[in-house]
């Protein structure tokens, strides 16, 4: 459920997401976390229901530009331990 790298994305150019009026600030800190959790949710939701994976392609495009990847890797760790504090 957590191999971001292995999904297939298309090959068009999005260097940056667009904008979310939830997040005006410059400091985006809490929009990659929300794109973080909501792609979480959209899998599992998806997958428990036997759905596809491609709606939930816009949260991992958005998390991936706006996240450090030390911080996904962690939260990602934390989610197979058990020990993640956002709940999913």
């Amino acid at each position: 459920m957590l191999d971001d790298e292995a999904q297939d994305l298309p090959r068009e150019r999005w260097s940056t997401p667009p904008f979310d009026p939830r997040f005006p600030n410059q400091n985006q800190t809490r929009n990659c976390y929300q794109n973080f959790l909501d792609y979480h949710r959209c899998r599992k939701r998806a997958s428990r229901r036997g759905k596809s994976m491609q709606p939930c392609e816009y949260y991992f495009r958005v998390y991936r530009s706006l996240c450090p990847a030390s911080g996904v890797r962690r939260w990602n760790e934390q989610i197979r331990e058990g020990t993640f504090a956002g709940k999913i």
